[in-house]
C-alpha cells in the first residue's frame, strides 16, 4: 500500500480547491484522483460564461484550467483516468488506473465525487430505445468536447437554469429547440431570464406537461406529452435532452458505510464537512445535488481548513485517526415543503452557510429555525421555487444547545 497525507477523490471545483489549499499549507503529499481523462469536472464542457468573478468572468473550460493549474502549482498531484473502486481500510482505497490496480492509504480522505443527472431510464419514461437521447452532461460533452452532430430538432425536458444551458448547447450545435417541457406550473429560473429566452429564441415553453413516451426506431422520431388537463400531443423531434433531477455520485460513500442523509441522498456531514467515518470529509455536489461551481469551491476551501485542524488534533500520535467523533453536532432537519438542507448537522461553532431546496413554490415565505421550541432564527424570503437554492446564514448557530434535540428548519407562507 502506498501512503499519502491527504487523498482527494474527484477533480472538480470542490476537490481541486481543497487540494490547492491543503498542498499550499505544507500538509505533505496531497493526491487528487479522477476517473475522467482530464481534470476540471463539469465546467470542462460548459462552454458558456458565468464562472470566476464579476471582475474576471470566465467560461467553464477556462475556469477548469485555472483550478487545475492552481492545484498543481500549490504542489498537489492530480492523477486522471484513475477510478476509486472500494475501501481497503478506514482511510485506504483500492484504485485502478493506466498502470493497473493500486491501494492508497492516507491520513485523511476528501470525497468530492460530484453528482449526475438521472437518465431517461431512471425517470421511468417508457417507449422505444432510439438514438438521440441525452442528459445535459452527455449533450455538452458530445458538442463541446467531441464536436459530434446531435440532430436537427430537440425537445428539452426541464425549465431550470441547467435546462436553458442545454438549450443554448443545442443551438450551438446548429439544431433547433422545438419545445421546453416541465411538469411544474412555471419555469424554475429567474422570471426575466425565462421570458427573455423565449422572446429571443421563440421556444415554446410547455408548463404543467409530462413526457409520457419516446417514439422512434433507430433514431428518435418524437416525444409524446400529456398536459395537466388531460390533452395529449406528439412533438416531432430527433433529439431529447433530460435536464436537472440530479442525484449524488455517492457509490463510494455508500460502499464505505458512511451515513447518508435521506433528503440529499449524499453523505451526512456536520458544519466542518466531516462524515460519519473518522478522517473522511465530503464536499461539493455529492452533498447536495447540485449547486454552483462557486459553492463547491467555497466548500472545498472550508473542508481544507477542517482537514488541517483534524490532522493537527491527531498530532504526533503515530497512526491516530483525525476527528475521532464525526460528524459532530445535533441533527438538522428540513421540514416539508423543504426537500433537504446541507450540511445536515449543526454545532454552535458552525460558520458555513447552509443551502436548501423546496418542493413547492412559495411567494413570500418565512424561514424559521427552531430547537426544542426555541426560535433561533427567522427571516422572510422574496420567494422560493423548486430547483432553485435557498441560502441560510449560519449566524444563528451560536444559540444551538449542543445537548438539545434536533434543530428544525421550516418554510411557510406566514
Amino acid at each position: 500500500m502506498r501512503a499519502v497525507d491527504v487523498l482527494v477523490v474527484g477533480a472538480g471545483p470542490a476537490g481541486l480547491t481543497a487540494a490547492a489549499r491543503l498542498a499550499a499549507s505544507g500538509v505533505g503529499r496531497v493526491e487528487v484522483l479522477d476517473r475522467e481523462q482530464h481534470a476540471g469536472g463539469v465546467p470542462r464542457h460548459c462552454a458558456h460564461g458565468g464562472y470566476g468573478t464579476w471582475l474576471h468572468p470566465l467560461t467553464g473550460p477556462s475556469y477548469a484550467r485555472l483550478l487545475v493549474t492552481a492545484a498543481e502549482r500549490a504542489g498537489a498531484v492530480v492523477r486522471t483516468g484513475v477510478t476509486a473502486l472500494d475501501w481497503a481500510g478506514p482511510l485506504a482505497l483500492r484504485t485502478v488506473g493506466p498502470h493497473g490496480p493500486e491501494t492508497l492509504g492516507a491520513r485523511a480522505v476528501v470525497l468530492a465525487t460530484g453528482a449526475r443527472e438521472r437518465p431517461r431510464a431512471a425517470r421511468l419514461v417508457p417507449g422505444t430505445r432510439p438514438a438521440g437521447v441525452y442528459t445535459t452532461g452527455e449533450l455538452q460533452q458530445a458538442v463541446h468536447l467531441y464536436g459530434q452532430h446531435i440532430g436537427t430538432r430537440a425537445v428539452v425536458v426541464g425549465a431550470e437554469d441547467v435546462s436553458y444551458r442545454a438549450a443554448d448547447t443545442v443551438r450551438a450545435a446548429g439544431a433547433a429547440v422545438v419545445a421546453m417541457v416541465t411538469d411544474l406550473p412555471r419555469p424554475q429560473t429567474a422570471p426575466a431570464r425565462a421570458v427573455d429566452a423565449r422572446l429571443r429564441h421563440g421556444v415554446p415553453l410547455l408548463t404543467a406537461t409530462t413526457v409520457t413516451e419516446l417514439v422512434g426506431h433507430g433514431r428518435l422520431a418524437g416525444v409524446r406529452v400529456r398536459h395537466r388537463d388531460g390533452r395529449t400531443a406528439t412533438l416531432p423531434c430527433d433529439t431529447v435532452v433530460f435536464t436537472g433531477d440530479f442525484v449524488p455520485d455517492h457509490e463510494l460513500a455508500r460502499r464505505g458505510g458512511l451515513l447518508l442523509d435521506p433528503g440529499t441522498r449524499g453523505p451526512a456531514v456536520d458544519g466542518s464537512l466531516r462524515t460519519s467515518r473518522p478522517g473522511v470529509f465530503a464536499v461539493g455536489s455529492v452533498l447536495h445535488p447540485v449547486e454552483s461551481a462557486a459553492t463547491a469551491a467555497r466548500e472545498g476551501a472550508h473542508a481544507a481548513g477542517a482537514v488541517l485542524e483534524a490532522l493537527a488534533e491527531a498530532g504526533a500520535e503515530a497512526g491516530a485517526e483525525p476527528g475521532a467523533e464525526s460528524p459532530d453536532g445535533v441533527p438538522l432537519i428540513a421540514d416539508p415543503p423543504l426537500r433537504w438542507i446541507a450540511p445536515n448537522r449543526v454545532t454552535p461553532a458552525d460558520r458555513l452557510p447552509y443551502v436548501l431546496r423546496t418542493a413547492a413554490e412559495l411567494s413570500r415565505p418565512v424561514l424559521r429555525v427552531t430547537q426544542d421550541g426555541r426560535l433561533l432564527h427567522r427571516e422572510r424570503l422574496r420567494g422560493a421555487v423548486p430547483n432553485r437554492t435557498v441560502t441560510l446564514t449560519a449566524r444563528w448557530t451560536r444559540g444551538v444547545d449542543a445537548k438539545g434535540g434536533p434543530v428544525r428548519v421550516e418554510l411557510s407562507e406566514r
